[in-house]
């Protein structure tokens, strides 16, 4: 986008946001607080028709007059609700991505391009009326040759020109915002920016989505919880999906549901078990799981199975992720705080110099009046984000499959409470988490890893000789080198800290063991005995094995 091009597009930005009732967005700001008298040049600030809806509507219908671009920087916006006003997050989640379709000419001219055969010669059917169209692609209904129903995916002609164009905005938008608007450093604009172009980006490679969604399927194949349709890769391009045609009711088509008959507490539960066994189990979950991408099968009204659509987003958590986030979760539950601390810094998600009893006491008073009320009505999505927004006052980094994460669990667990309003999501969850846990440090997980690593191993120790002799002969000569990344140093901190309080507790453990014996061993001492014994040399001994006891402790951590 060029400079006039991209002045001509700011300045329609600011009439759409005058339009709607947000000056304040603009006149609010350090740069143009000193033209605040422009607005009573705005005919709408007169009518205030627009200013009498809640802001939280008028950010939305903002959004969906600038395009499906921005559509989606308020989706990704939704999701973090530890950032917004409740107000602003709950218009955002309203926002839908539904555009014009674009000719379905120009549809067939893409496919014909992507395959060098004509339509007829790749389908044997194909319906010109889209299904779906969205802001990246559009979908039709068709027939192979072979008989099976598919349904094509077509990606939207110019629509990486326009993302860059838009994207490039609102780069400059988020530089504009932190510079110039108080809470722009707090709500930190670049990385929801930058994040919002690697998923515009990564939904445009149908081959990525394809493989996702095969990934998804080989997870939960021989599954009666989850479906997902068949990709046909012979038919599959860059800008160009087919996959299986599947049939099956809406989610959130309630009223379709109960004329099935379809068991609503098993289904929402089922949903709950599906968001976990992805998370912990497979580590790789659908991130993008809201009403319009999940239907119901009908084969089995009592034990419904889902049917999962989309996979241009998708999620994965690192082992020390999963990790973490299991003990969070069963630490929270169990109401133990101080772990759910030291598990962040542990992490690496607040900075190392973080006091954990502080943090502790934090983490206490947001969850001890939501744990005041019956599981069934807490809401592990609301937990979540109360517990971003406390660490977030700590300098909390913001990982961004965490967001993710968030954002799943916020839509499953709300559409479970739709479904049926006396969910309870832990005692769902709970075993799930308890297996993982026990499948990780039991002797179970030793024997996956040693049945996993023992080929790796058997090829590395012959070479392990060598690798020590290169070793020893760079050291002789002074030429080995060490890197340390930031995070190397950080727990290269926290490991000198810990051995400094090993250090101290151990000998000052000592010196109160020795300090007793010596006040023992004195002839002349006759104040409090306690059985024969000072009993001052009683409490030097006990501090003494305390602190012993403190430093063993420190040392097994």
């Amino acid at each position: 986008m060029n400079v006039i091009s991209q002045f001509l597009r700011l300045g329609y930005i600011n009439w759409t946001l005058l339009r709607h009732g947000l000056d304040e967005v603009i006149l609010a700001t350090r740069l143009f607080r000193p033209l605040r008298f422009l607005i009573y040049f705005n005919p709408e600030h007169w009518r205030k028709t627009a200013a009498a809806a809640p802001r939280g509507v008028r950010i939305r219908r903002t959004l969906e007059d600038l395009g499906p671009i921005f559509v989606k920087f308020g989706q990704l916006l939704s999701t973090r609700r530890d950032l917004l006003a409740d107000d602003i997050a709950e218009g955002l989640t309203l926002l839908q991505d539904q555009v014009a379709p674009f000719p379905s000419e120009k549809a067939k001219e893409i496919i014909e391009t992507a395959y060098g055969q004509r339509l007829s010669e790749v389908f044997a059917s194909f319906d010109e009326k889209p299904l779906a169209s969205a802001s990246i692609a559009q979908v039709y209904a068709a027939q192979l040759h072979d008989g099976s129903m598919v349904v094509v995916k077509v990606v939207r002609p110019g629509i990486k020109r326009v993302i860059q164009g838009d994207v490039d905005l609102l780069y400059m938008l988020a530089n504009l915002a932190e510079r110039y608007w108080s809470e722009g450093p707090r709500l930190r604009p670049r990385e929801i920016v930058a994040e919002l172009e690697k998923n515009l980006y990564d939904e445009l490679d149908m081959l990525r989505e394809g493989a996702s969604a095969s990934q998804l399927r080989r997870n939960f194949t021989g599954s009666n919880k989850l479906y997902v349709p068949l990709v046909h890769w012979h038919y599959t391009r860059p800008n160009v999906l087919v996959m299986e045609r599947v049939q099956g009711i809406p989610i959130n088509n309630i009223d379709e549901l109960q004329r099935y008959g379809i068991n609503f507490k098993r289904l929402a539960e089922t949903g709950v078990e599906i968001f976990f066994t992805q998370v912990f189990r497979h580590n790789f979950f659908h991130a993008d799981m809201h009403p319009g991408n999940i239907l119901v099968s009908t084969e089995n009204p009592q034990n419904p199975n889902y049917i999962a659509l989309d996979f241009g987003i998708m999620g994965t958590l690192g082992p020390e992720d999963q990790r973490y986030l299991a003990e969070n979760f069963l630490a929270f539950f169990n109401h133990d705080y101080r772990r759910v601390a030291e598990l962040h810094v542990d992490a690496g998600w607040v900075p190392a110099g973080t006091r954990v009893d502080e943090f502790e006491s934090a983490i206490r008073s947001v969850c001890e009046p939501i744990f005041d009320r019956p599981l069934k009505e807490i809401s592990f999505g609301q937990l979540l984000i109360r517990l971003f927004q406390t660490a977030r006052r700590f300098h909390m980094e913001i990982q961004p499959q965490l967001v993710l994460l968030q954002k799943t669990l916020l839509n499953i667990e709300g559409l479970g409470r739709v479904l049926y309003p006396d969910l309870d999501l832990w005692q769902t969850a709970k075993p799930i988490l308890e297996r993982w846990m026990s499948d990780q440090a039991g002797p179970r997980a030793a024997y996956n890893s040693l049945r996993l690593n023992a080929p790796q191993w058997a090829a590395t120790l012959p070479e392990l000789p060598l690798l020590i002799h290169e070793v020893a002969k760079q050291a002789s000569k002074g030429r080995l080198q060490v890197r340390l990344s930031p995070d190397d140093l950080r727990e290269l901190h926290r490991e000198i800290r810990y051995a400094s309080l090993r250090t101290t507790a151990a000998v000052a453990g000592a010196a109160c063991l020795i300090g007793a014996a010596i006040i023992h061993s004195l002839s002349n001492y006759t104040l409090i005995m306690i059985a024969g014994i000072p009993l001052l040399s009683w409490l030097s001994a006990g501090i003494g094995l305390v602190l012993i006891i403190a430093a063993w402790r420190l040392e097994r951590n």
